[in-house]
């Protein structure tokens, strides 16, 4: 069953919290998204793939631990998925990007498929699937399915704020798709926007409306 995870890390909230003023420009919003991102894709993984390596050091042997980055694929939802990949790059450089392009129908809600262009994926591929916001949650859906179909299977969603109603059409429509988030907000408005939120944060990062 899909699990729930709130990263509720001290530093993980005072960031979100500058994030969520209004007063925020881009450009501190967005090196606090990358950061945030950074702290959350620590936590998500925790579960991925380790082996054991000997290694010399100055003194002795001694026996750790790596794993193969290379297997891991960052797919952000653009466009502001975008603006989490270089957090989780600063962790594991050697990660493959792929780029789903989708946004809501303003009237309908609905995700609308604009552009997709993935790497090789496999039943060894670890992804992580970035999106902000998981508000209605039709756009991680249609992302997941799109990464589903071209034969990823090990997937887990970061976002930075979650809705509770976008949680559970997530978790109904794919049951083995974990989710990392900075915080688990109240509800959606009429508009499908998460309250309280932050707003869109497209827009914020980019500076658009």
């Amino acid at each position: 069953m899909s699990r729930l995870v709130v990263v509720d890390h001290p530093l993980v909230k005072h960031k979100l919290t500058i994030m969520r003023d209004k007063t925020t420009g881009p450009k501190e919003f967005r090196e606090l998204l990358k950061e945030i991102t950074l702290l959350l894709a620590y936590e998500a993984t925790r579960r991925v793939p380790v082996y054991r390596k000997e290694v010399e050091t100055p003194l002795a042997k001694a026996e750790g631990y790596y794993f193969e980055d290379n297997k891991i694929v960052i797919v952000p939802i653009l466009r502001a998925g975008l603006g989490m990949a270089d957090g989780i790059l600063e962790l594991l450089p050697n990660a493959s990007v792929g780029h789903i392009g989708i946004y809501r129908d303003p009237k309908t809600l609905e995700a609308i498929e604009y552009y997709a262009k993935l790497p090789v994926l496999d039943d060894d591929t670890v992804i992580f699937v970035t999106d902000p916001m998981l508000a209605t949650g039709v756009s991680a859906i249609k992302a997941i399915d799109i990464i589903k179909n071209s034969g990823g299977k090990d997937i887990t969603l970061i976002s930075l704020i979650a809705a509770p109603e976008g949680v559970r059409a997530l978790q109904d429509a794919h049951t083995d798709v974990d989710i990392y988030t900075a915080a688990l907000d109240s509800h959606l408005n009429d508009h499908g926007y998460i309250i309280p939120g932050l707003g869109d944060a497209g827009d914020r990062l980019y500076r658009t409306k």
